[in-house]
């Protein structure tokens, strides 16, 4: 057994096909097939399920491909422990957002990143949440932006700022002519919100919680721009984070955006990564230059929005 077999192993349990699993590690599907099937002899056990159309992992299969992720992972560990001692500020880094941060967060902190860190290579996922949880802790991620609270004993969370939610009506809305509101003054408004999965979704149904106010049946939407442009349409009302109102954005006339002036609607933005990640000083100084973003990002300006 070799550590180049257990890698593919790896790749075929990611991907639950051979010919993307050889095509991520670079070689035919022939040779992959031979390599796993000497896997499988050499522990004694099968590991994968060949059907025509799909590759399934039997249960020790499974098992091993866990074991063998960390393996892989330490080994990757390892090896960036030993180059960041020379050179801590360059290389690749792995850093996972969620969809409703990232296209709003990123405009304003990659070219501070950069900056900041000229030699180092970023490379972005864009992933709901448990998703990059998940990639995190196998290895595939370096370092996620989640929002908290986060509950693992195995991952540490550097926060990073506090983004306020908006509530975006319609031009004609009852409520448009309103520079603030209150909590309580959704209690009879109807939300439209995410699809189930967006971290998003669950902080919005947090907020009707407190509020009183509920979700707008029959409609669920797969991203925020739906949820914008629903809005613009007069279809109904939702809450937005305040970087999603933010340029580079594009302002739109036919959407209102209120600030609530008594408890102030959030989400808490964190830094993540393994506490065992060797990365752990250098991901310190990453945090510092979200941190450093302008405070204007997360005021409220009166009264439009895109």
């Amino acid at each position: 057994m070799n550590l180049r077999d257990l890698r593919y192993f790896v790749a075929l349990a990611d991907h639950k096909h051979f010919g993307r699993a050889a095509a991520a590690c670079f070689i035919s599907q022939p040779t992959l097939s031979t390599q796993i099937r000497k896997l499988e002899e050499e522990l004694g056990v099968i590991l994968v399920e060949r059907a025509p159309r799909q590759v399934m992992l039997t249960p020790a299969g499974r098992d091993i491909a866990e074991r063998a992720r960390r393996i892989v992972g330490d080994v990757e560990q390892m090896k960036e422990s030993a180059r960041r001692s020379q050179d801590p500020e360059a290389g690749t880094i792995r850093l996972g957002v969620f969809p409703t941060l990232g296209p709003y967060l990123l405009p304003h902190a990659v070219p501070r990143i950069r900056a900041r860190f000229p030699r180092l290579e970023l490379l972005l996922v864009e992933e709901k949440s448990d998703v990059l949880l998940s990639r995190l802790r196998d290895g595939r991620l370096d370092a996620v932006l989640l929002a908290l609270p986060l509950h693992d004993d195995q991952l540490h969370a550097e926060f990073l700022f506090e983004e306020p939610f908006l509530l975006a009506v319609p031009e004609h809305h009852p409520l448009a002519a309103r520079k603030t509101l209150a909590l309580k003054d959704l209690g009879d408004q109807r939300l439209l919100l995410l699809e189930d999965g967006h971290c998003l979704r669950d902080q919005a149904l947090d907020v009707c919680q407190l509020s009183g106010a509920s979700e707008k049946a029959g409609f669920q939407a797969t991203s925020l721009e739906t949820l914008r442009q629903m809005v613009a349409a007069d279809v109904g009302v939702t809450l937005l984070p305040m970087l999603a109102t933010k340029p580079p954005v594009a302002r739109s006339e036919a959407i209102h955006l209120l600030r609530f002036h008594d408890s102030q609607p959030s989400r808490r933005i964190a830094l993540v990564w393994r506490r065992s990640s060797a990365m752990h000083g250098f991901l310190l100084q990453l945090a510092e230059v979200f941190r450093a973003l302008p405070q204007d990002l997360f005021a409220a300006h009166p009264s439009r929005a895109s």
